[in-house]
């Protein structure tokens, strides 16, 4: 009898101190973060859209972007000053760009400067703060910014075959960045790639194939004549393709300029797009052997040094 009465307490004790230990770990075991806390923003494109939160966190963001459609797309991440909201963009941003691309269309330059001239005064106040580069159909890219509190407007100005913006049909989205800051930190890089107006794309190490994390680095920026400034894309292309057509489709400004269909025998991996000057930017992607150049969204790219060729083995 006394051996059962010893038995049943020292169950019961043993019962109570499990209870508590569980009890315990409930109490001090931390919520799983929600993606968006740890700095992972999911964007996705089936047409002529972005599938993307509306909140994000401030602070180090890793992009991670699928084109699903059949065209070109990229993201750029555009701070918009107090006061400026995606409203705006409709009704006074959009319509001297549609104009202008119009007559630059008809081949009437002069026109179309005009109608660039009615591009409101706070467009100048924009602030640029990075995104992918350009990405082929049915590919992903990575990429890593450091995003400001504020309103933004993500937005993709690919031209269609008919030269109207993707902006105008739907690539355009407004995004609160919020006080509270991601978990992430940057990505270590395996290769660093300087940027400049003066000394052009300069890559910093050697590659190989695989896995690579470039970190971008912006020693200065500038407006060049097509009203942006100058970024990194990374393409591969096929030993025929034509180097001239890509630089050319690189200045939206030419009537074939970023419009549907992009030229034959380049493949887009994202990139880097603009930046301040001081910024830095990661992004990521898998190198095949092959042909590849490092490119800015800049009229006449390679007289000015913006565009860099490797090889991969």
């Amino acid at each position: 009898m006394r051996n059962a009465i010893t038995i049943g307490f020292l169950m019961f004790v043993l019962f109570a101190c499990k209870t508590k230990e569980k009890e315990t770990n409930e109490e001090t075991s931390t919520p799983e973060k929600p993606p968006l806390a740890l700095g992972q923003v999911n964007v996705s494109t089936k047409s002529m859209e972005f599938f993307v939160a509306d909140t994000l966190y401030s602070g180090w963001n890793t992009f991670i972007y699928e084109n699903d459609s059949q065209e070109v797309h990229f993201l750029i991440m555009d701070l918009y000053p107090e006061g400026i909201t995606i409203e705006n963009t409709k009704t006074e941003l959009l319509p001297p760009f549609d104009d202008g691309m119009r007559f630059i269309m008809e081949n009437q330059m002069d026109s179309a400067m005009n109608a660039f001239g009615k591009i409101p005064e706070w467009y100048q106040k924009v602030k640029f703060l990075g995104g992918t580069g350009l990405v082929s159909p049915m590919h992903t890219v990575k990429s890593t910014v450091n995003l400001e509190p504020g309103r933004y407007i993500m937005e993709c100005y690919v031209k269609m075959f008919n030269g109207e913006w993707h902006t105008s049909h739907g690539m355009l989205k407004e995004i609160i960045v919020t006080d509270k800051t991601t978990d992430l930190v940057p990505p270590t890089p395996t290769a660093t790639i300087d940027i400049s107006s003066s000394d052009g794309i300069l890559l910093r190490d050697s590659l190989s194939s695989g896995a690579q994390i470039f970190q971008t680095n912006f020693i200065d920026q500038k407006v060049y004549g097509n009203f942006v400034g100058h970024d990194v894309n990374l393409v591969k292309y096929d030993t025929n393709a034509s180097l001239d057509s890509l630089v050319q489709w690189m200045n939206w400004m030419d009537p074939r300029g970023l419009r549907t269909p992009a030229p034959e025998g380049f493949t887009f991996l994202g990139g880097m797009n603009n930046l301040p000057a001081k910024g830095k930017g990661f992004f990521e992607a898998d190198l095949k052997p092959g042909n590849y150049v490092l490119i800015s969204e800049v009229p006449a790219a390679d007289e000015k040094r913006l565009l860099y060729k490797f090889s991969i083995d």
